[in-house]
């Protein structure tokens, strides 16, 4: 049962240690059948769940947790619809990190991100009637289409894309090469997620002499790249998340994944969903991550082995008598009223991804009529969630660590579920949807992904 500590720890698996000329190892091969997945989703759940705690108390580098979505195939799971589809499509994406993120919210934002980055070609390059890229060189130079290459080669991808103005230092530039091959790619920045076990890095850098940035895809193995793994966090503690530096880092041309416009009313609908993307996966995050805490609370629960939520001002309160939990009038309305909370951020997030779905079905025939409704709903999705998760896991943390002595690791969930949270403002959001439901604005597009 997942969550149960006392299942026993599956030997771990250890990656092969990679270098710039060796080829990642291939995921085994899927069938494109979405049918398939929720059977290996779960296994691997199962697999994460039982060792959760003892990996969330060592806070190590997630070399572990990295081979295991490997070995699963997860990677290349979310690839784009058409004859030739190995994976499945974006309602199945969502599912699986849902379903991880309840065993272990860290795997789940890891899995999040390099779903994400998965279609950076797709949302940064050109449209298919564009005769060549933004980036300079035509289409046809440069790679396939990424979640492509990453279902064919099970890479895991890490990093992020820098928007225009947004940048709290130098960040990250690009000079051309010698011979006109490329760019030389310098700087330095930190990511929430995947850096220390990625295959490949996707980042947006700034062209010196000025121009949109551009979103390149860069080999970890390469000589002068250097990450530094970031071990002090309170919550998501194995993402992955890292501080990496490259120094003169070649990068082909064909490697430029595309580029993202300075002007935000340039950007394409399309391309403007990329940080939509993003959010409403992480708040599949959220919402796994508090049906996690609920699910292994009741299983507690059910077992007899944590007590009703006390009252130190009750007349007659006794916490070294016997409790009949199943039957408590107390705990019944803790679980009705966390069990709900629930139930509603699934509904509005259930409703955000099938829109979302729709818009990435539509692409650049997309309007910007569109795109805004999409995005009030995903930002209705964050809030409601964001505020579930962090109300479901502290009050779990009370309903069973602060029953009867603990001892059960609860305070994993509640601190990934703040640290999950905390980056997103919920008034800014709430904001942002009165807006667009009074006076019909757009919300601000921002793009980092």
């Amino acid at each position: 049962m997942r969550g149960d500590v006392s299942t026993p720890r599956k030997s771990p698996r250890r990656p092969a240690a990679r270098t710039a000329s060796a080829p990642v190892r291939r995921a085994a091969a899927r069938p494109a059948d979405d049918e398939i997945w929720p059977r290996v989703t779960r296994e691997l759940a199962d697999d994460l769940a039982a060792d959760a705690l003892a990996r969330d108390r060592a806070g190590e580098v997630p070399l572990d947790e990295a081979a295991r979505l490997r070995e699963a195939g997860l990677p290349g799971l979310l690839t784009a619809p058409g004859p030739d589809r190995r994976g499945a499509g974006w309602q199945a994406a969502c599912a699986v990190v849902r379903e991880i993120s309840a065993a272990d919210g860290s795997v789940g934002e890891l899995l999040a991100h390099h779903y994400a980055l998965s279609w950076s070609s797709r949302f940064f390059g050109p449209a298919p009637d564009a005769s060549s890229s933004p980036a300079g060189g035509a289409a046809r130079d440069r790679v396939p289409a990424l979640d492509a290459c990453t279902a064919e080669e099970g890479w895991l991808l890490a990093g992020g894309v820098e928007p225009p103005g947004a940048a709290t230092g130098p960040g990250l530039a690009l000079t051309p090469a010698g011979g006109g091959d490329g760019w030389v790619l310098d700087g330095r920045r930190a990511f929430a997620s995947g850096v220390t076990v990625a295959d490949r890095l996707v980042v947006g850098a700034r062209p010196a002499g000025g121009g949109d940035p551009l979103v390149v895809l860069v080999d970890p193995a390469l000589p002068g790249v250097s990450t530094e793994a970031d071990t002090d966090r309170i919550g998501q503690r194995l993402t992955g998340a890292g501080t990496v530096a490259f120094d003169r880092v070649p990068v082909r041309a064909a490697h430029v994944l595309g580029a993202l416009a300075h002007d935000e009313h340039a950007v394409a609908p399309f391309t403007a969903l990329a940080p939509l993307v993003l959010r409403l996966l992480l708040t599949q995050v959220g919402l796994g991550i508090a049906e996690g805490a609920l699910a292994e609370a009741r299983d507690i629960s059910r077992a007899g082995q944590a007590g009703p939520p006390r009252d130190g001002d009750a007349a007659g309160a006794d916490d070294t008598a016997p409790a009949d939990d199943g039957n408590d009038p107390y705990l019944l309305l803790a679980y009705g009223e966390l069990a709900t909370a629930a139930h509603t951020a699934a509904a509005v997030v259930e409703r955000a991804t099938d829109a979302l779905a729709r818009g990435l079905r539509a692409g650049w025939s997309l309007g910007p009529e569109e795109r805004a409704d999409v995005s009030v709903l995903v930002a209705a999705a964050e809030t409601v969630t964001g505020r579930a998760a962090v109300r479901i896991t502290t009050r779990v943390l009370e309903l069973v660590d602060g029953a009867r002595g603990g001892g059960h690791g609860f305070d994993r969930f509640w601190r990934n579920a703040r640290a999950l949270t905390a980056p997103a403002r919920a008034d800014h959001r709430l904001r942002d949807i009165g807006d667009h439901y009074l006076n019909g604005t757009h919300a601000r597009l921002t793009l980092p992904v």
